[in-house]
C-alpha cells in the first residue's frame, strides 16, 4: 500500500474524548422533551449522525425545539470538559510535519467543532474542518469528503478517512477513501458492508508507525 496524500479525521472520539458531554446534553435534552434518557452505553452505541439527520427521527416535527436545547447544554460544558484522546496532538504534529494535507469530517455542529480545535490549539494543523452543516449533507455522504478535500487537487482515492464507527467506513466507502479504523469500539463495524478492507490500529501511536513504515 501507497502512503497516503491527505489523511481526514473523524473528531468526537477519534482525536478527542466527548462521550461524557454528549451523553449529559442528551439527557437535559430527553428529559425536556419528555423522553427517557438514554443510559451511557447506549450513548455510545447510538449516536453517529449529525443532529438534522438524527433528531427529526427522535423528536419528529419538534426536533427543532431539541436541537437548541441539545446545543444550548452542550454549548454550556463542552470547552471545560474537553480533553485529546491520548498520543492525539503529537500524531497530528508529526503529519502536518510530515506535510500531509490533514483535514476533519464530523457530525459534530461546524462552529461547535471549529471553537474546540482552537481551544486545543490544533487548528494549525487542519486545512479544513467539515463539520456538520458544512457541506450540503453530513457523513457517510460523501459530500463531507469532497469538502474537506476542496481546493488541494487530491484525489479521494489517495486520502484516508480515519474513525472510529461504522458510520465512517461507509462514508469512506462512499467517497473512495481508504477506511482507517483507530481505536474502534463500535459494535456494528463487523456488520459494515467492506469492514474488512479497513484499517485498524488500536491508539494514535501505532497509526503514526504504520504510515511511516509505508
Amino acid at each position: 500500500m501507497q502512503r497516503p496524500r491527505a489523511i481526514l479525521f473523524d473528531w468526537d472520539n477519534t482525536l478527542v474524548d466527548s462521550w461524557a458531554v454528549i451523553h449529559e446534553a442528551l439527557v437535559v435534552t430527553f428529559q425536556a422533551m419528555g423522553h427517557v434518557p438514554w443510559t451511557l452505553e447506549e450513548t455510545k452505541q447510538r449516536v453517529r449522525h449529525s443532529l438534522r439527520d438524527a433528531f427529526p427521527r427522535l423528536f419528529g416535527t419538534r426536533w427543532e425545539d431539541a436541537r437548541r436545547l441539545y446545543l444550548d447544554a452542550f454549548t454550556a460544558i463542552h470547552l471545560e470538559r474537553l480533553t485529546a484522546l491520548a498520543g492525539a496532538e503529537a500524531l497530528l504534529a508529526a503529519l502536518a510535519e510530515d506535510g500531509y494535507y490533514l483535514a476533519v469530517v464530523s457530525n459534530k455542529t461546524g462552529a461547535l467543532l471549529r471553537r474546540e480545535a482552537e481551544h486545543l490549539g490544533w487548528s494549525r494543523y487542519f486545512r479544513r474542518m467539515v463539520g456538520a452543516g458544512d457541506a450540503s449533507a453530513d457523513k457517510p455522504d460523501p459530500a463531507v469528503i469532497d469538502a474537506a478535500l476542496s481546493g488541494s487537487g487530491i484525489d479521494p482515492a489517495a486520502a484516508w478517512l480515519v474513525g472510529d464507527t461504522a458510520l465512517d467506513i461507509e462514508c469512506a466507502v462512499a467517497a473512495g477513501c481508504v477506511p482507517v479504523l483507530l481505536s474502534a469500539l463500535d459494535a456494528l463495524v463487523e456488520q459494515t458492508p467492506n469492514a474488512s478492507a479497513a484499517l485498524r490500529f488500536s491508539d494514535c501511536a501505532s497509526l503514526l508507525r504504520g504510515i511511516r513504515d509505508l
